[in-house]
């Protein structure tokens, strides 16, 4: 198993990194393609904002790059500032994408609100996991009990991971479906900007499949240690 998981782990992480390389590629294509509309990635999720009579999330610019996120405990849609001004298909798909989460939220759609329940979880896990898992696996033979503590919080990460791609999905396929309705965009920046988020989801699938593979290594030495004994 520890070839095995060695083989599988770096098949994932060049399959991570061609997704990362092509979805950059594919955002500065995109990035060059202005919209006809002339309107920017503010402008775009403001309107699908109030085309789904949502009124009380606001629309903001923070700092960075590929900062987008919807927050869901002060309702507002966070924005890199690349996308919150500019004005071309890869903006667009991310803005309406983020109001895609706020959408969500707002009609109650079951997967963000478990996602949301495993946030807590999930950041207490990730402060402890690593180092209970270690612990565990050095003291296999003398307190396997304790690997199996870090297996169960590792688990919980990866339920996040796996929830985490339906919430993704379903973001991207209403912010699609809304562009596509109101006739934001021409026929080649609509396809622009389904290409863009089929490339970003892409990387959620990936680092999902990274995770259960992990999680699969470390109940490998658990119950390879349980069988030695």
């Amino acid at each position: 198993m520890g070839m095995g998981y060695l083989i599988l782990a770096g098949a994932i992480m060049l399959f991570s990194w061609l997704v990362s390389s092509r979805l950059k590629s594919k955002f500065e294509f995109y990035s060059k393609l202005q919209l006809q509309n002339g309107m920017s990635g503010a402008e775009i999720a403001e309107k699908m904002l109030a085309d789904n009579g949502i009124r009380d999330v606001r629309v903001i610019s923070t700092p960075g790059r590929l900062t987008d996120h919807y927050n869901p405990v002060d309702k507002t849609v966070n924005l890199s500032e690349a996308v919150y001004n500019q004005r071309n298909a890869a903006a667009a798909a991310v803005a309406a994408h983020e109001c895609g989460h706020a959408v969500q939220h707002a009609v109650g759609y079951q997967w963000l609100t478990m996602r949301s329940k495993l946030v807590p979880i999930v950041n207490v896990a990730s402060s402890y996991m690593q180092w209970i898992l270690l612990a565990g696996i050095l003291m296999l033979k003398t307190f396997p009990q304790l690997l199996l503590v870090g297996i169960v919080i590792f688990a919980a990460t990866t339920l996040f991971s796996i929830v985490t791609l339906p919430v993704e999905y379903d973001a991207s396929n209403r912010a699609l479906a809304w562009l596509e309705n109101k006739r934001m965009l021409t026929q080649q920046e609509q396809a622009g900007a389904k290409d863009s988020l089929k490339w970003a989801a892409r990387t959620y699938v990936v680092a999902a499949l990274g995770s259960i593979a992990t999680l699969l290594y470390y109940v490998s030495i658990y119950m390879g240690g349980s069988r030695r004994d």
